[in-house]
């Protein structure tokens, strides 16, 4: 069969060299593994649900075996929902484990950017990787969201709620908007069929799309990996694809589905049967949106409740700034590559990753960051806390409003010490070694600590991070008044951000090489 293969199609080459890929050896790169094993398991487990689910609401007469609705009038779409819990054999499990999949799909996905994140794995030629990243994380949010409103209970019905306050909220074309959307006046009955359509067609579409180009672009730019000892910006060290890397990833893929079932099987997860049938004159008590998107949901609930009356028309400034916010807050991601290579001007291609405490304000921003959304996920839960510890949902309130602009700036400073405090315990070991636990007693009674040396790998991994030369105002505000502008500018950005004497040169290829050679050597 190979050689058949190879007589017509001539790939044997490709294939050989694709085989022999080299993979870097640590933990961290499983992490997007799970990204790409929870979206096979979704559509595995989307097209079995597909033959069973009903994407209408058309109201029938339930008879089924869940006793309680028995005879009731209810959404088709609600019905075959409960069709497939409840007389399908296996449904509940894989419905269960669809639902368990999006969670861990949005998480891996927010968790792997973290990770490329803090060690600089964004940086060029990476940079388009980065925005497909993001473009995956904002489209799996919608598709996660889009499945929760498709079962037409009373939570998803809540959802709808939420999601029409949204689309009205936004001047002169909101009214459009939720009219098309729902295709009449709220809740309408075509909305159903129309997300789903993007639920299983157009959505997961795109998405495979992304995904084929973030592989092809990791194949073509080769795996950013850690300092160590043998590893360059020209070279990549760790197992190969096939055998050894394939065959880890193969036991994790079968480890990871087998996960997920026992997480299906034993952990119930949105039980729509106890919510009963969506109808829009109630609203579900407690209802909280998945955590994806409860920091939207907080940025609500902080808000005033504002209304301003401009020229006969009413704006809402209590939902439009929140979803203003929203979009700032998940852009501030998208966008940050971009912003750091502007501000820092480098020009040269990077393969290798920062340790975090190496740069410490991209650490910081990120911790602060990280702490905005917790922030928002704990304000989106205001009534759970104030019932669970009998609080009061207004100081509740104001405490999310002071935390919201004091503990980003708290944990900005707080990280970005902490990683200068790292940076000069790393330098205490490189000029002194490590502590030995030997006292000594030296001839005038002095009693010292003996250090002993550190291992050359030891050494390199500590010492193999970037150090950039000063670069003098003057040298870059040679080139006209408006350049010079531009570039005093970033300069100063430079220094804030980085510290004095931080902005980097534009060095060719041969002198970073050359530089880097001496300092390592």
């Amino acid at each position: 069969m190979v050689s058949w293969t190879e007589g017509r199609t001539g790939i044997s080459g490709f294939t050989r060299k694709a085989l022999r890929k080299v993979f870097p050896d640590h933990w961290s790169y499983l992490i997007g593994e799970v990204c790409l094993y929870s979206f096979f398991i979704l559509i595995v487990t989307g097209i079995f649900l597909s033959f069973f689910f009903q994407p209408s609401l058309n109201q029938v007469q339930y008879h089924g075996s869940y006793v309680p609705l028995a005879g009731s009038r209810v959404p088709e779409s609600y019905a075959s929902i409960l069709r497939i819990s409840f007389d399908v054999r296996g449904g509940l499990l894989v419905r269960q484990i669809h639902h368990w999949a999006s969670l861990i799909f949005v998480s891996a996905i927010f968790v792997h950017m973290l990770r490329v994140f803090f060690t600089g794995a964004f940086r060029k030629p990476r940079e388009m990787n980065w925005l497909i990243g993001f473009g995956l994380l904002v489209l799996a949010m919608v598709e996660s969201y889009l499945g929760n409103l498709l079962p037409g209970d009373l939570l998803a019905g809540t959802g709808l709620v939420v999601l029409n306050g949204y689309l009205l909220s936004l001047p002169i074309v909101g009214t459009y908007l939720s009219m098309f959307v729902f295709g009449g006046s709220f809740p309408g009955t075509d909305y159903v069929e129309r997300f789903y359509s993007l639920h299983i067609l157009l959505l997961p579409g795109i998405m495979v799309g992304l995904v084929v180009v973030h592989m092809v672009l990791v194949v073509v730019h080769g795996h950013a990996q850690y300092p160590g000892p043998g590893r360059t910006e020209k070279n990549v060290v760790g197992k190969p694809l096939f055998p050894a890397y394939f065959a880890r990833v193969t036991g994790f893929f079968f480890l990871y589905c087998g996960f997920m079932t026992i997480i299906a099987a034993c952990a119930q997860i949105n039980p729509v049967w106890d919510n009963g049938p969506y109808r829009p004159d109630q609203v579900s008590a407690g209802s909280q949106p998945d955590w994806y998107m409860g920091f939207a949901d907080g940025l609500v609930r902080i808000m005033p409740g504002w209304e301003i009356n401009l020229w006969g028309h009413t704006l809402i400034p209590g939902v439009l700034i929140p979803l203003l916010g929203f979009g700032v807050i998940l852009l501030s991601i998208g966008l940050y590559p971009l912003i750091e290579a502007w501000v820092t001007d480098d020009p040269l291609d990077r393969h290798l990753l920062d340790r975090p405490r190496n740069n410490p304000v991209r650490t910081a921003l990120g911790a602060a960051w990280i702490s905005v959304y917790l922030v928002l996920l704990a304000a989106g839960g205001n009534d759970i806390i104030a019932t669970r510890f009998d609080l009061s949902v207004e100081s509740i309130i104001w405490t999310s409003r002071v935390c919201f602009f004091a503990v980003p700036v708290i944990v900005f400073i707080f990280t970005k010490r902490w990683a200068l405090g790292l940076q000069r315990a790393d330098r205490d070991l490189v000029l002194h070694g490590r502590e030995s636990g030997t006292i000594r007693r030296l001839t005038h009674g002095e009693y010292v600590e003996i250090h002993a040396p550190l291992s050359k790998e030891t050494l390199y991994k500590l010492t193999s991070h970037r150090q950039p030369s000063p670069l003098s105002r003057a040298e870059m505000t040679g080139r006209g008044k408006l350049a010079g502008i531009f570039a005093s500018v970033r300069v100063s950005l430079s220094e804030f951000l980085y510290g004095p004497g931080s902005h980097i040169p534009k060095p060719t290829r041969e002198e970073y090489d050359e530089a880097h050679a001496s300092r390592v050597e």
